[in-house]
């Protein structure tokens, strides 16, 4: 029998096991493709993409630079049709106790309330979101 899907809501806390972070803040969106997460200090060294997680502001910021030999640069088209350039990487992310593998694009959400967005793409399959809801995968945390 295939895998029923989870009722996750419009807000969760995530974590990102192969990045060193934990119950980190993320907005549901079924109006975003793709998956972002915040992040700063992106370069390219060669054919190496440096960065960090997060800023020093927030509390799970753990100031460890992450390297890639795998990444993609892909086009993003934001709510208001600017289309940006962002670097992507996969990694893993766990909910209500399992883990995926998610597609997220890097870019600075400092204006953003949530650090991470879980977009579409992602949630397909998987999840049904019910926006009356909050912390689903969080609250069965052990």
């Amino acid at each position: 029998m295939k895998d029923q899907k989870k009722i996750i809501g419009r807000t969760d806390k995530v974590d990102f096991p192969l990045l060193d972070l934990q119950d980190i803040d993320a907005k549901v969106d079924t109006g975003a493709y793709t998956s972002s997460i915040h992040c700063k200090e992106i370069k390219e060294v060669g054919q190496i993409l440096e960065c960090r997680f997060l800023d020093p502001t927030h509390p799970e910021y753990n100031g460890k630079k992450f390297t890639f030999k795998n990444y993609d640069i892909t086009a993003v088209k934001s709510s208001n049709g600017k289309v940006e350039v962002r670097y992507a990487i996969r990694t893993k992310i766990t909910l209500f106790n399992k883990t995926h593998s998610i597609t997220l694009t890097l870019s600075s959400r400092d204006d953003m309330r949530f650090p991470v967005l879980i977009g579409r793409k992602f949630l397909s399959g998987k999840f049904l979101v019910d926006p009356q809801l909050e912390d689903q995968s969080y609250n069965l945390k052990s």
